[in-house]
């Protein structure tokens, strides 16, 4: 580590973050910029076809077809970036970060930011695996679910609404909060969105201020779970607030489930949430029990997980 450094560098991320952290603290020990680490992470999970639920090999919408989604933000400068509905180019935080960078807009979507990738030389690549279209096969094709126009509205109601734990819709989306060695803060999310979706249904993680936020002055925050309830209470944004009004980093974050919790989620729909405040104070919440979230600091030999808090009632 450089020997100017005021602070040890500090990564959070989800449970499936593990390979993309390790990648960023190599970085960071190197005295790298958390905005660089953040995207390096992601990058790296992207890039996994084990992980399905992010980047190549995510799990298609309805009809078959890879959309992905992601965003980040720069805790020193406010700037961030974000992409949405993207098909058929991989690395879609690299896109998010080129928006950021490169136009004077904060969020591109579909056509537009296949546009852009394809602008800034980025080859077209088929997303899908054949581990990934044979679950979508197995969903539909096999059972023999017609894929009309008229059906496709009565499906996703009935998917999310799952009456058996086998028919749980898989989702889930990567995210990662970064402090560098500068005591700059970074956030990252990158997600396929939820499995057999309706085509063109954008969650929260391309959205900031619900599933992505960062800002140097309180911290970073980053949601994974069923985007609609990110959204509908502004969950990372809030999350930043309650901090910024004085609030310890628990608090803010049990103030953020019970909110979520206000809004009566559907059978199948959860959040969790992970947040970091600038002197690397970390922590993970849920709205379910035994979930988890993982963290890693410059002094650890390797990530370590860490149990996410779930909501304590009042009474």
């Amino acid at each position: 580590m450089p020997t100017n450094s005021h602070v040890a560098p500090v990564i959070v991320a989800s449970e499936n973050g593990r390979a993309g952290a390790v990648a960023a603290m190599e970085l960071l020990r190197r005295g790298g910029a958390a905005i660089d680490a953040a995207e390096l992470a992601a990058r790296v999970t992207e890039d996994d076809p084990e992980e399905h639920s992010v980047g190549f090999s995510g799990l298609p919408n309805l009809l078959g077809q890879v959309e992905l989604d992601a965003s980040l933000m720069n805790g020193r400068t406010l700037e961030t970036g974000a992409v949405a509905g993207v098909q058929e180019y991989g690395n879609v935080i690299s896109l998010a970060r080129a928006v950021m960078e490169e136009l004077p807009h904060v969020l591109l979507t579909g056509r537009g930011a296949e546009r852009l990738a394809a602008e800034l030389g980025q080859k077209p690549a088929d997303q899908r695996t054949l581990a990934s279209l044979e679950r979508w096969r197995e969903r539909f094709v096999e059972k023999g679910v017609e894929l009309t126009s008229d059906e496709l509205c009565h499906l996703v109601s009935r998917l999310t609404i799952p009456l058996h734990l086998e028919d749980r819709v898989p989702h889930g989306t990567v995210n990662y909060l970064v402090r560098d060695v500068h005591g700059d803060l970074a956030s990252a999310v990158s997600t396929s969105g939820l499995a057999w979706k309706y085509p063109g249904r954008v969650g929260d993680s391309p959205i900031i201020g619900a599933g992505n936020y960062c800002d140097n002055r309180y911290g970073a925050v980053a949601c994974t779970g069923s985007g609609e309830l990110a959204i509908r209470v502004s969950t990372a944004r809030s999350l930043i607030l309650y901090l910024k009004m004085g609030m310890g980093l628990d608090e803010a974050g049990q103030e953020c489930l019970a909110e979520i919790e206000q809004l009566q989620p559907r059978v199948g729909q959860y959040m969790n949430i992970v947040a970091m405040t600038p002197d690397g104070q970390h922590s993970g919440f849920s709205t379910v029990a035994d979930k988890r979230y993982l963290y890693y600091t410059g002094e650890m030999a390797e990530p370590t997980l860490g149990e996410r808090m779930t909501r304590v009632s009042s009474n």
